[in-house]
């Protein structure tokens, strides 16, 4: 188990209400993943992501890893 680091102050009294009070337990807003305020410019194009180019880098580090074995 990860020890976490405490943010605000120093733990005087109550530990559990300390806790409370630090950012890990700040509210978040939940964003709408469907209908009104669901749209994020960010993510917009994120799904398909680059496959293209990591495949090739896949595919070219496993030509060189051959090519080293068969020359030795």
């Amino acid at each position: 188990m990860s020890r976490y680091q405490h943010r605000k102050g120093k733990i005087n009294d109550n530990a559990l209400e300390a806790l409370l009070h630090d950012p890990l337990f700040r509210q978040r807003v939940e964003q709408n993943t469907k209908g009104k305020g669901s749209y994020r410019r960010k993510d917009k194009h994120a799904k398909g992501g680059n496959w293209e180019a990591s495949d090739k880098q896949k595919s070219l580090s496993l030509a060189f890893c051959f090519a080293d074995k068969k020359a030795a």
